[in-house]
């Protein structure tokens, strides 16, 4: 047998694994890196987050990648490019964390790295017949993998898309394993550039668990607070926002795209969201000459409709109520409090984070990629039943270091 396949198997046999889940999102802000211990599999899943660490990106990084991010025009050589250099600079950031923690590279089983995501095209967004759905992450595997010397599994996306499903959100296995619970009806929601949620009713029954973007979260406000404020990378605190009004007439705009009303589950991305959405909506309700206070006011309030609305539809297909509902929050979202406020209002259910049940919210998306390559490696028994959207698969493309 070769050496690398009996390296892996022994892995998969061992009680616990070792696995960094690296995730960088379309906020372009970073890496999370997160070193995770991780026993069993599926619904026995354990996990401990032993270190975790957020790598900035530099403004190069970002510039670079925005080069070619969502966008349908690109240079072809530069992404070409970029797809060996986020490899490379990825696998630096893991081996810089490593050095910080005192750990050796040896001792880490698996890096399970979801890459940057630089397009995403699922039908409802390209509505090309004869084209399946679709999305790319660049950051090659096989980079990082011979530069850590450690097995590498990436690309995760493209399983889920081959097996039926929009490549995205990959959520629901990780939140499944680690938080569903017998007897309480939550909801773990995520509010990243896009938002997207798990519902897990009391039941614990997997074919009744589903995940579905519901559309912007912060990657609107993000866009704005940049484009007004240089020197700002997001709103913090919602500063900005809080000044400002929230104008009906816009928010009316922004929410009549057919994508809120296509049914579960389904995804988007920047692709649709973006600057030129939020113009477009500017001319149809005549509010281009409002302040950037009152922009963002909106927008803010737009990404908590959005999600509100999106979660009482689920809830109310079901026989639970809303309020019998916990939310657990994570994603750079939970830290806007004009956001997590508007939700308040908008659902009556009791919120929380998910640090109340041991995994950090800033963390969560980087351990969920550890899990992924964890059930790759020794589980993959989980059966979601036949819906749509939420195959029952192993995700994840293996490098090996030699």
């Amino acid at each position: 047998m070769n050496t690398n396949l009996e390296l892996l198997y022994k892995i998969a046999q061992k009680p616990s694994r070792t696995i960094i889940g690296l995730m960088s999102g379309t906020s372009l802000d970073g890496l999370d890196v997160a070193l995770c211990k991780i026993s069993g599999s599926g619904e026995n899943t354990e996990v401990q987050l032993v270190q975790f660490d957020t790598v900035d990106y530099s403004e190069e990084i970002k510039s670079e990648i925005r080069t070619v991010f969502a966008k349908q025009t690109i240079d072809f050589q530069k992404l070409v490019l970029l797809n060996e250099w986020i490899g490379v600079l990825h696998a630096n950031m893991i081996l810089e964390c490593l050095e910080r923690w005192g750990i050796p590279s040896n001792k880490v089983d698996l890096v399970a790295s979801h890459g940057q995501t630089v397009f995403h095209a699922p039908k409802i967004l390209h509505q090309q017949d004869k084209f399946p759905n679709a999305t790319l992450q660049i950051g090659d595997g096989d980079h990082i993998a011979v530069k850590t010397g450690i097995i590498t599994l990436s690309d995760f996306r493209q399983k889920h898309l081959a097996a039926g499903g929009e490549g995205a959100p990959l959520a629901v296995y990780g939140d499944y394993f680690l938080f569903g619970k017998k007897g309480e009806n939550r909801i773990m929601l995520n509010m990243g550039g896009i938002a997207n949620f798990t519902y897990l009713p009391s039941s614990c029954n997997p074919e009744e668990v589903f995940v579905t973007d519901t559309g912007t979260g912060n990657t609107l406000i993000d866009a704005f607070t940049r484009l007004s404020f240089p020197d700002k990378a997001y709103d913090k605190d919602a500063e900005i926002a809080k000044k400002g009004t929230v104008n009906n007439a816009l928010l009316k705009a922004l929410k009549e795209d057919e994508f809120f009303l296509a049914p579960f589950p389904k995804t988007t991305g920047p692709e649709l969201f973006n600057i030129e959405y939020v113009r477009k909506a500017q001319t149809q309700s005549n509010t281009t000459t409002i302040t950037i206070e009152d922009l963002l006011a909106t927008l803010t309030r737009f990404s908590a409709e959005t999600i509100a609305s999106a979660i009482h539809t689920a809830i109310n297909n079901t026989t639970y109520s809303v309020k019998s509902f916990t939310i657990y929050m994570s994603g750079g979202g939970a830290h806007n409090p004009l956001l997590v406020g508007w939700l308040k209002e908008l659902l009556p259910c009791t919120f929380s984070s998910t640090d109340t049940l041991g995994i950090s919210g800033d963390a969560k998306e980087a351990i969920l990629f550890a899990i992924l390559a964890n059930e790759t490696v020794s589980g993959g028994t989980s059966d979601f039943g036949t819906r749509k959207g939420i195959p029952s698969v192993s995700m994840g493309k293996i490098s090996f270091p030699s």
